[in-house]
Order: structure tokens, then sequence, then C-alpha cells
């Protein structure tokens, strides 16, 4: 089945780069870069899961996966475009709700606004194609394949909003080496997701974002209204609490409660879900049928 052994080389691939990541922290030490551990980690688990998904992406269809999910990139830079707009439309709502509700404290500098923002929108951007490509065009896809759409939504949904609570609980520099530093570390990523209570909310944003991403994937068939979304959001997220006016001040229901920002906040997940129901209404009649089996193409 697609999802056991996606799981499982995502797995392996942890695992590994756990136990190789002590030995590249000495090594970079040595070079003279000196970066936090758990940012280390990060990167060569991204890597590892990289090679990993590589190595098996034949039997995991990845690159059919990816081409019918990218397909057609000119004729769909409008949905593209129409992503963008909604996720910038909803952030606007909570700008000004924050300006109504709790004046701004200082004026902010348009120049510090712009050289802030353009950075956070190029950074959101490419986070959001990479996730877009992992969560929906590989994930969901694979899911779907073994059991169906409406479980696949859902489990793609629960792995996205809990992927983003696997971090690491402090930043520290690993001096000499440690070889079991990288499962230590790893395991303590996982601790946020020991305290249901308090991660409940972004826990709830995040799901019920990650359906609505998810809907917009499968009744189009692409991942560019997706794209959009998702950057659009991050961008504005990254840049709420720093930009929008008395967002220091904010209560929890708008600014969030706790992890992540915003998304963790009624206001936000009431807003998610009026756009996950216009998604619904205009997506339900224009789905697109789904790609045979490897083994139908073939036959």
């Amino acid at each position: 089945m697609f999802t056991v052994r996606l799981a499982l080389t995502l797995l392996l691939a942890a695992i590994a780069a756990a136990l190789i990541a002590p030995w590249v922290a000495p090594a970079l030490a040595w070079a003279g870069f000196h970066y936090p551990f758990p940012r280390i980690l990060d990167r060569v688990v991204m890597v590892a899961m990289a090679v990993g998904l590589g190595w098996e992406s034949r039997d995991l269809r990845l690159p059919a996966r990816l081409r019918t999910a990218f397909a057609q990139p000119s004729h769909n830079l409008g949905a593209a475009g129409l992503g963008v707009a909604a996720g910038f439309g909803a952030i606007g709502i909570l700008w000004g709700l924050a300006w109504l509700i709790a004046p701004p404290i200082a004026r902010t500098n348009s120049s510090s606004f712009v050289l802030t923002f353009l950075p956070a929108i190029v950074a959101a951007a490419i986070i959001a194609i990479i996730e877009e490509s992992f969560f929906r065009a590989l994930l969901l896809d694979a899911i779907a394949d073994d059991y169906g759409q409406p479980t696949a939504l859902i489990a793609s949904s629960a792995v996205y909003a809990a992927a983003h609570f696997v971090r690491s609980p402090a930043r520290f520099q690993l001096n000499g080496i440690h070889p079991l530093a990288g499962l230590a570390t790893l395991l303590a990523g996982l601790r946020h997701l020991g305290h249901p209570m308090a991660a409940a909310p972004g826990l709830l944003g995040l799901f019920l974002l990650g359906l609505l991403l998810g809907i917009t994937f499968v009744t189009t068939g692409r991942v560019y209204f997706a794209i959009g979304l998702h950057a659009s959001l991050i961008a504005g997220a990254k840049t709420f609490r720093k930009f929008a006016p008395g967002a220091q001040t904010a209560p929890g229901w708008l600014s969030g409660w706790g992890f992540p920002p915003l998304i963790s906040g009624p206001a936000a997940w009431l807003l998610t879900l009026a756009l996950l129901l216009v998604a619904i209404r205009r997506g339900t009649a224009s789905a697109p049928p789904r790609l045979p089996q490897s083994g139908a193409l073939k036959s």
C-alpha cells in the first residue's frame, strides 16, 4: 500500500537523519559554521527525507503525482492569483479587527514594512510550494489511492496539523560528538503533542486549514490555488504581530491562543470555515476524475 510505504520511508529517513546530524554538527563547527543543533537536525531531516522519497519515487509514483499537481502552469496562474487574493483578504479582515478593537500603539514605517514584507512573501512562497507538494500532491493523493478521498482529506489534514508541532523545545549548540543527541532532540520535539489542551487551539486551526487546502486540491486537481492561499496566509501571519495595528494588545480570540499565531484563534477558525464552505460549494460540481492506478495504466 502506498500509505504504508510512504510512512515507512519517512520514518526511516527521520531516524537516519537523527543518527547522522550529531556528526554533521561538529564537522560544520570545525569548518567555522556555528548553527544551533536543532536547525542542523531540521536540515538533515529534510535532506534525508528528500533522498528517501527520491529512492522510492518510482513505487510511490512521485513524478507522476507532481506532474499532475503542477500541470498547465500558465493556464493556472489565475488560480494562484485567486488563492493569494483570498488569503490576503482573510488577513485583511484580521488586520481590520485588530485596528478596531486595539488601537495602534505606534505608527508603522512604510519603508520598514516593505523591507520586511517582501522577504516574508518570498519565504512564504517557497514554504507553500514545498508543503503543498508534500502534503497535498503526495500525501493526500497517496492516501486517497488506498482509502479514498474523504479519508485522505481528514488524515492528511491531521498529519499536516501535527507536523507543525514537531519542533525542538530549545535552541542550543552541540559541542563535541554526542551520537544520541539527534534522537533525543527528535523525541523532545514531540513533547508539544503531549500537552493536548495547550496544543488544541493550534491543532484545530491547522486542521481546518489543511482541510481547506486539501479540498481545493481535490476539486481542481492542481496545487496552484492552494499555493497562493497558503503563501499569502504565511506572509500575513509572519508580519501580523509586527505591523498589524494593535496586534501586540489584541485578545487571544483574534491574535491566537498560543502557537501558531492567528490560526490558533477563533477569528481565524471562522474565516477558514467560511473559505472552506465556499471551496466546497464551488468545487463539488467540477471535481476532476482521478488518475487510474499505475497498474491500470500498464494494462
